[in-house]
């Protein structure tokens, strides 16, 4: 029965099922791998074949598209020719294009202005519409570029998109083509999609504007298909795998019309694609199977040959278990199971001659082993002493006693090192009397066995002194009738600490673990020396730190009265502190409507309130805008208006701080600027005029760099001279110092009459800057509020400095 639940065994779960199992296992993976690889392989260069396919022909398609797109703007452009300059002209070019071209549907033609004068379609001819398209991005695009091509857009499931062209010649206008896009799938057709594969176009946004006649609705959004994503996206690579308008799996190629930013793709399902991926995978299924049945086979063959030598082997091994020793196994297979069975029969023998050994071997361990016991005992014995004190005179008797008791020998020495003097002291002797070293109590540092072993870390041992090189240690020895010397170095990381120094009568070797043992007791004294010396330094640094705390009880004491003073000086630092928080307050407040340095004017005076009260004085007044800033505004994106204001806003703000002007108000282009108020000059309108001028000259290049972006824009300036009400309007969170009187009415009106460029004056301003322009007089003004003609001069220039000097001479000899 036992030995067939073994057969059984070794059948389902013994080598038997091991040997097949791993020989099936190799064939079927190796099969498989290989399978795989080539699966792998050809599956990456179908689908590259098959997605360079595809992208070659969606090249094609984009290639022929922008061709016929850049055929259409060609044909567009006659019609915008300088030679078509009447109305007639330009309806009968816009009849020929309609007939050349089939896909135009109609054209209509915007003036300079952008308001439509003529209209041709293939039903109806219109003029004289004058719609307003001059917001239109079309007719604004085409301005700026000369030619736009406007996004597609469907009308009745037709996709339509348009061409237009600026005409030859300054604000001649524009013609706008409207193009049917139901052509673009004249592109993808079957011949050229393929049998299997779907063609569409897609815009910017992921509508079909054509297809195949596999692909999807014209006018239907792709833009969430993860390949339409990718293609339309900017800078993003194309997908050569998604999902079809169906949800199917298709492997992708896309390319660009980067005129239009169009997108062409070619899709080809992807099970239609991999066909022969799946053919070659059953191919691989089959053969597996083959090799399969092959390696079982094989494998059971294999196996059956081995399992009843190995048996054998099993059974005799089990009985050398159990201590049968005079049994031997009988295989004859001529390999190496017949070897391994010869082995085990020498074994066998060779295990019943060494039991015999074993039991003597048994009772030298034991003893060996009582001795390691008394050793550890002792270095408990060592350890506690140690532990228990940190005087040196108790502690290394103890250690120097057991140390000589578990090493056998006749003496042993403990020298202390002195890094100060570089020397050995002897320190405890036991064994020997110390009076018997004589001069050797202490030892120097250099070529001697302990500064040897010092050196190199090691223990150092002499065999027979007799023999060994003369040194004042060895002398010593020899004197005493020792022969043999062991020294171990007492070190530590942190330096040498001293030796031990085991002597001998007779001579001969130390054994490797008495060094051992004996290096065990020098890590014991270290350990006490460090700690002695440790317990040394503490004691020395506490007497130091008593003396410390008695200097810091004096320097906290004289800490304190400085503490009273600092307290004093803060308080008298506080109360200048808020002195002045109350004049930047001050300067903070008038900085609201205040250039900086009439503020400082202003918060250093010492009765500020006198200048800011309402009273009536003779002022100078500069009012300031933009021509056409109000049709700019209502032309143009807001954010574009606010960057030029900022420009504007930031060029004037240097020149009023610069003159010391006071900005009065400002409301979108417009800003006034007040002179002898609040702060008084002699010269004010000559200040006020001055800055005129430069502003000018500064927002001229402005006005330049304004034109060059598309904004047709001018500056003008209106200064008058008079009597006004100065003070403060507002209320309490919103304060502004402003002027009342017809004097700030005449500047605004002078500033709505200035041209681009012009500073138009009043007679009186002319009259106190006069030796300092160049001027010329305007005709008179009916200004609006005023019942009387003004009279009004252009600044044209302010004169050189010489030339101020010698009209003001002239006018003094006149």
């Amino acid at each position: 029965m036992a030995g067939a639940k073994d057969k059984t065994w070794l059948l389902r779960e013994g080598l038997f099922a091991k040997y097949v199992v791993s020989l099936v296992g190799l064939v079927v993976f190796v099969l498989a791998v290989n399978g795989a690889m080539e699966t792998w392989i050809s599956y990456r260069a179908t689908k590259t074949q098959l997605t360079d396919g595809l992208e070659d022909k969606a090249q094609a398609v984009a290639r022929r598209m922008e061709q016929s797109i850049s055929e259409l703007g060609r044909q567009i452009s006659w019609v915008t020719a300088a030679s078509l300059d009447t109305l007639e002209k330009r309806r009968t070019g816009y009849a020929q294009l309609l007939h050349q071209a089939p896909v135009v549907s109609q054209l209509f033609q915007l003036d300079g202005d952008g308001r439509e004068v003529l209209r041709v379609s293939r039903q109806s001819t219109t003029t004289g519409s004058n719609a307003d398209l001059s917001r239109d991005m079309r007719f604004i695009d085409t301005v700026a570029r000369g030619v736009s091509y406007a996004p597609a857009y469907f009308a009745d499931r037709t996709p339509y998109m348009s061409i237009s062209m600026a005409h030859s010649g300054f604000k001649a206008g524009v013609t706008v083509a409207e193009i049917d896009l139901s052509f673009l799938s004249d592109f993808l057709t079957d011949a050229q999609v393929g049998k299997v594969a779907s063609a569409y176009v897609v815009d910017a946004r992921g509508r079909v504007l054509a297809a195949s006649s596999k692909g999807p609705e014209v006018g239907k959004d792709l833009s969430q298909l993860p390949q339409v994503a990718a293609a339309i996206a900017p800078g993003r690579e194309p997908d050569t795998s998604g999902t079809d308008f169906n949800g199917h799996a298709v492997l992708s190629a896309a390319s660009t019309v980067p005129k239009l930013g169009w997108s062409v793709l070619f899709e080809q399902p992807t099970m239609q694609a991999l066909t022969p991926i799946r053919d070659q995978l059953v191919r691989v299924a089959l053969l597996i199977g083959m090799g399969l049945m092959v390696a079982i086979l094989a494998g059971t063959l294999l196996a059956r040959r081995m399992i009843i030598p190995i048996t054998a082997l099993r059974d005799g091994a089990h009985k050398l278990g159990e201590g049968d020793f005079s049994h031997r196994i009988d295989v004859h297979t001529s390999d190496e199971l017949e070897e391994l069975a010869g082995q085990f029969n020498r074994m066998a023998g060779q295990l019943q001659e060494t039991y015999t050994d074993l039991e003597t071997k048994v009772e030298e361990r034991t003893r060996d082993l009582a001795q390691s016991i008394n050793e550890l005992k002792v270095l408990e014995e060592v350890g506690r002493a140690v532990a228990a004190s940190l005087d040196l005179n108790a502690v290394l008797p103890t250690i120097a006693a057991r140390a000589l008791e578990i090493s056998r020998a006749d003496a042993v020495l403990i020298y202390g090192y002195d890094a100060e003097q570089r020397r050995f002291n002897l320190v405890e002797a036991n064994g020997v009397d110390r009076s018997a070293t004589g001069a050797h109590v202490t030892i120097d540092e250099g070529d001697n066995i302990l500064s040897d072993a010092a050196h190199g870390g090691e223990p150092i041992a002499l065999e027979d002194l007799d023999r060994a090189v003369e040194q004042p240690l060895r002398d010593a020895a020899i004197e005493a009738g020792f022969h043999a010397v062991l020294v171990v170095p007492l070190v530590d990381q942190q330096g040498t600490l001293g030796a031990l120094v085991v002597l001998r009568r007779s001579s001969g070797a130390f054994e490797a673990s008495l060094i051992g043992l004996m290096r065990t007791f020098a890590n014991q004294a270290v350990l006490a020396m460090r700690n002695a010396r440790l317990f040394t330094e503490v004691d020395h640094k506490s007497r130091a730190l008593e003396t410390a705390n008695a200097t810091v009880r004096a320097q906290a004491d004289k800490l304190r009265e400085q503490t009273e003073q600092l307290k004093n000086w803060n308080k008298s630092l506080e109360e200048r502190v808020k002195t002045q928080l109350g004049e930047i307050e001050r300067i903070r407040k008038l900085e609201r409507f205040l250039a900086p340095q009439v503020a400082q004017l202003i918060a250093s005076s010492d009765s500020p309130e006198g200048l800011l009260t309402s009273q009536r004085r003779e002022v100078t007044v500069v009012f300031c805008d933009l021509r056409g800033f109000t049709a700019f505004t209502e032309a143009t994106e807001p954010e574009e208006a606010m960057n030029v204001l900022r420009e504007y806003h930031a060029a004037l703000g240097k020149l009023i701080f610069k003159y010391e002007g006071t900005l009065d108000k400002y409301a979108g282009d417009g800003v006034m600027i007040l002179f002898n108020a609040p702060i008084q000059f002699e010269d004010h309108t000559a200040r006020a005029v001055k800055m005129a001028v430069e502003m000018r000259d500064t927002i001229g290049p402005l006005t330049e760099r304004w034109r060059n972006r598309g904004h047709s824009l001018g500056f003008g300036i209106g200064i008058a001279l008079g009597y006004a009400t100065l003070g403060q309007v507002g209320f309490e969170q919103r304060l502004e110092y402003a002027a009342i009187g017809s004097v700030t009415n005449l500047a605004s009106r002078l500033c709505s009459e200035a041209q681009a460029g012009q500073i138009v004056v009043s007679r009186r301003v002319y009259g106190m800057v006069e030796p300092f322009v160049e001027a010329r007089a305007l005709d008179d003004l009916q200004l609006k509020g005023f019942n009387h003609p003004v009279l009004a001069m252009e600044i044209l220039g302010w004169r050189e400095e010489e030339t101020v000097l010698d009209a003001t001479a002239a006018r003094r000899r006149g």
